[in-house]
Formats: C-alpha cells, structure tokens, sequence
C-alpha cells in the first residue's frame, strides 16, 4: 500500500473533530463557513431536521457510530494524520492497525486486536460519519478493500453464538428471583422476552400503554384470559407480536406482567423501569438495555445452565440474545410462525437461531438414491 500523503488536501468543510462523534449541526455549519446569522425560523427548523435525522436510526446505533468516529479521530491525531477529508489510505492504516492491535490509545491496557466484525463495524460507522458531514467515504476504494480482504482472510474466524436458554432453563432461571419488586420487575422482563422472541432493545423499549409523545420503541396491549399484544417499532416499520398466556402462572409471562405492572403501580410511561435501593419505590426512568444482559447471564450462572462447563466459560456463553434464540431453538412448532414472531423477511435468518433444530431433517444424499 502506498505511504499516505504527508500533507492531504484541505476541504471547505469546517473542522468537526471537536463535535465529538456528534452529528454536525446545521446552524454551527453555516456560521463556520461565513454566512449570515441565520433567522430564528432557520434556526428552529434546523433543529427539526436534526431530530429528524437522529431518529433515522437507533439510539444504540448512534451511539456506536458515535464510539467509532471518537477512536478514529483519536488514532488520526495520534499518528499525525487529518481526520477530514476521508482519505482512503489513512483508513486502510487505520483498519491495520485495529487488525494488529496498536490502535489503543492506552499503553497500559497492551496490544488489543478487533475482530473482523468490529473492524466491518467500525468501517460502518466511518462511512456513516462522513456521510453526515457531507465527504463521502468510497468503501471500494482498493486501500480499504484490499487491506479489508487481507484482514479477513487472516484472521476471520467462525462466528461464536450466545447459548440458547430453553424452556426448562428459563422456569430454573426465574425461580432463582426473589418476590420483591426487583424480582417481579426481572421475572417479567425474561418471561416476555423469551416469549416474544425480543432483542434487549425492543424489551426496555416498551411502554405500557400507547404514548405518541414517548421516547420509546412500542407499548404493549393486555387482553385478558388471552394475551398481550406487542407493538415494535423496528427498522422496516411497525410490527406486532402475540404472547400467549403460559400453562402455569408461575411460567406465564402475560401474569408475570400484569403482576409487576399492578404492583410497580404503572400507569403511563415505560414498561421495565430503574427500582431505587430501598426495593420499594420504582423510578421514572427507563431501564437500560444493559440491564437484560446482565439478568440473562446472572440468572442463567444461578440456575446452573451449562453447569457442565467452567465458570469462565459459562459467563461467554449468555446473553440477550439468549432469550430470543431460546425461543427460536425450543418451540414445537411450525418454522414459519417462528419467522413471523421474529419479524424476519427470510426463513434462513430465522434458522441462525435455532441452535438446535434438525439440520438433516431434508436428506439430499438419499433423495439421490444412494
């Protein structure tokens, strides 16, 4: 690969490595080229097209697009190179050294190299950001494709799937949750998401009744002697999923929820909310998704899932996703309702989580006659 330029080309574009992986905003771009102060009505409606650009993708896309954008600037002003314009060499040294490990910007913590999924992801994020500032980057360009392909070629390795906790796993993993507040709120939380098939996102997400004003990502519906119905916002659109009532109360998520909901005293707002340390009063504030994770894994090391591996090894093997390919690997039932409670276009993304479906059910070699 050739030697980056010692002194790359300058751009009208303002400088944004201050804007600290934030979008740039449209007002502070007219003023730092020159222009007139803008009128208020300008003003007001380029804050309009902020929020509206902000909400083009999720909160938890945002902010790793905004992660990526820091550790490249970072690493640009470390090594001496101009973050802007996007200059593809400087990207392919960039993705190198994620690839080798001297990105880190902290000796102390050694050498740390990114796996080639963290490395696509954070070309993702690159691309992303130099989009919104207007200086598109060319992904094809043969200093990132080639070096990304030598990347891969080294060190791909076969993806690693979180462990799916099963019906049996999941009625240990909430018996091992006590019957205050915290527990109640908890048990709902994995009952649900198992149930629905959701991603940590959608579960914290949801609000407990419609709420056009909400920060959230959908609400769901109580219908008694039935069910709860599930509406998700998601990156195609609105969807909805179905939850049954359970065989048991103990293992029945639509009890499980109007439980918590009854006793959490929850009107309005988000579902699954932050519980102070008396255990006795629930906050406003809506969980982080941070927190399925953590439950899922607790939860599942408690009930001794996986008992017959090590510790260490057990603490890999779970999380949130552990809930939805639960369901995917556990339901006796037919593929395709599995796909529609997964809001999957395409039966083969659905089969991913099935860790243990019966993948020589449709012999060839026989059909052949052999």
């Amino acid at each position: 690969m050739e030697d980056p330029p010692s002194n790359p080309p300058k751009t009208d574009l303002p400088p944004v490595d201050h804007l600290d992986g934030e979008m740039p905003d449209i007002v502070d771009l007219v003023k730092d080229m020159g222009a007139a102060p803008p009128p208020a009505r300008l003003e007001a409606l380029a804050e309009t097209a902020t929020a509206y650009a902000k909400a083009a993708s999720s909160d938890n896309t945002q902010n790793a697009y905004a992660k990526d954008w820091r550790h490249f600037a970072s690493w640009c002003r470390r090594e001496g190179f101009d973050s802007l314009p996007p200059s593809s060499k400087v990207i392919g040294l960039y993705i190198s050294a994620c690839a080798s490990g001297t990105a880190a910007g902290d000796p102390k913590r050694g050498l740390s190299s990114l796996s080639v999924a963290t490395i696509e992801r954070r070309l993702s994020g690159l691309a992303w950001n130099f989009t919104q500032r207007g200086v598109p980057m060319d992904r094809s360009d043969r200093h990132i494709a080639t070096v990304l392909a030598g990347i891969r070629r080294k060190h791909a390795k076969p993806p690693r799937q979180k462990e799916a906790v099963l019906g049996d796993d999941l009625i240990a993993m909430i018996a091992t949750l006590g019957h205050d507040l915290r527990g109640l709120r908890d048990r709902a939380i994995l009952l649900l998401g198992f149930a629905g098939g959701l991603r940590r996102s959608e579960i914290v997400g949801l609000d407990v009744v419609r709420d056009d004003h909400s920060d959230g990502t959908g609400w769901i519906e109580i219908f008694p002697d039935k069910g709860v119905l599930v509406t998700l916002r998601g990156k195609t659109g609105w969807r909805e999923v179905e939850v049954g009532r359970g065989s048991s109360d103990l293992s029945c998520p639509v009890v499980a929820l109007e439980t918590w909901i009854r006793l959490g005293r929850i009107a309005r707002g988000p579902l699954f909310r932050r519980i102070f340390r008396d255990n006795k009063t629930v906050d406003v504030e809506r969980l982080s998704d941070k927190h399925v994770v953590r439950l899922v894994k607790q939860t599942a090391l408690a009930a001794g899932v996986r008992a017959d591996l090590p510790e260490g090894e057990r603490a890999l093997l779970f999380a949130g996703h552990s809930l939805r390919a639960g369901l995917a690997s556990s339901a006796d039932i037919e593929e395709r309702y599995v796909q529609k409670q997964f809001g999957h276009a395409l039966t083969e993304m659905t089969r991913k989580y099935q860790r243990r479906r019966d993948r020589f059910r449709t012999n060839l070699t026989k059909a052949t006659g052999l």
